[in-house]
């Protein structure tokens, strides 16, 4: 068996007080309970939802002081007297948003565990994958294909999870449209990617000429970008090839307005998926026309621990490239500053040896 060399002390990211900032400190190594593992994080990728938790702007409380991050691949280097054999030292494992839940609930019986009421999220409510060295529920890690690439792996962790769930909750099929909302961002340039691998066709609707290259080169059928359209209503309408919009609309945007214009383009009888969380925002549609076309609205959360298998089986068949940059985890903070100005192409991975 193997057997490694554990500090007692690791550096980490620790948000102190709400609002922030993170500071880059040396914080003691957790041991891990009867029912969890310990896992050596090499890599993590950085989400939006991170950014949140750092500023506690969302209306559930998180914990203070808080180690992030929820996308951490690496090894299993200790595990509970309780943990199966199945998990063994060494093996890879991955971190997500779901870091354990009760199992025992209707919702965890039903498949549903991340609406268990007594969820506990990574980087919100426990620790997460910020720091060298972090604790998950051996039954919820995420058990990553030997000879994966743990540094690309890691946003698959949860922005590949989240939106190839709430691909499936839309009800897209092969040849039908769906829009992705937010799709030069980390979870847009894996939704188009997961749609495409599905037999999707994809509008991606997004700001900026660089995001618009990126959406058609990761397989994009159409672009339309918010900052330069005229009507982006119609435009998303005229990309479909009958005119009637798109079958889905995949929302991972950051801010309310999207939320409310996507119920005018879908087609009727089409879905709108929400899965971004703005602060603060609310959906508006309007009642006549949502019953008269029958569009479905409904929120999609992270995936379940079948999910997690699913989406992690399209990576490691090479259908999904994750396009991004990796710094060292000492710079998070400049990554944080980069999200406020919506500056990022894809996603940023730490590196936790730097």
């Amino acid at each position: 068996m193997k057997t490694y060399d554990i500090p007692t002390e690791q550096w980490a990211q620790v948000v102190e007080a709400p609002g922030g900032p993170a500071v880059y400190k040396k914080i003691p190594v957790p041991s891990p309970g009867p029912d969890e593992v310990l896992i050596n994080v090499k890599y993590s990728g950085v989400c939006h939802t991170d950014l949140h938790a750092m500023k506690g702007d969302w209306p559930i409380p998180t914990k203070i002081p808080l180690v992030g991050g929820h996308e951490g691949a690496g090894i299993v280097v200790k595990k509970g007297s309780l943990v199966a054999d199945d998990i063994k030292l060494g093996d890879a494992a991955g971190i997500k948003w779901l870091n354990g839940s009760c199992l025992s609930c209707s919702f965890c019986q039903q498949s549903d565990e991340p609406l268990c009421q007594s969820a506990l999220l990574s980087g919100y409510t426990v620790d997460g994958s910020f720091q060298q060295y972090a604790i998950a529920k051996a039954a919820h890690i995420a058990r990553i294909p030997e000879g994966v690439d743990l540094e690309e792996v890691a946003p698959v962790l949860c922005a590949g999870i989240t939106v190839y769930k709430g691909l499936k909750e839309s009800g897209v099929r092969p040849g039908q449209w769906v829009a992705v909302v937010g799709a030069g961002g980390g979870l847009g340039s894996m939704a188009v990617q997961y749609a495409k691998a599905m037999g999707v066709h994809v509008i991606g609707i997004d700001g900026g000429s660089e995001k618009g290259e990126s959406v058609k080169k990761l397989g994009g059928s159409a672009y339309v970008d918010f900052m330069a359209s005229k009507d982006l209503v119609e435009e998303v309408k005229a990309a479909t090839p009958d005119g009637l919009g798109p079958h889905a609309v995949l929302l991972l945007a950051v801010s309310e307005k999207p939320f409310q214009q996507a119920t005018e383009y879908v087609r009727s009888r089409g879905a709108v998926v929400c899965i971004g969380l703005p602060a603060g925002a609310y959906l508006k549609a309007p009642v006549f026309d949502t019953v008269l076309r029958m569009i479905t609205i409904k929120g999609s959360y992270v995936g379940n621990r079948q999910d997690t298998a699913e989406a992690l089986d399209f990576f490691q068949r090479g259908l999904i490239k994750v396009p991004y940059k990796t710094v060292g985890l000492s710079q998070l903070g400049e990554v944080y500053q980069m999200m406020e100005e919506s500056k990022i192409v894809g996603r940023y991975v730490v590196d936790t040896s730097k």
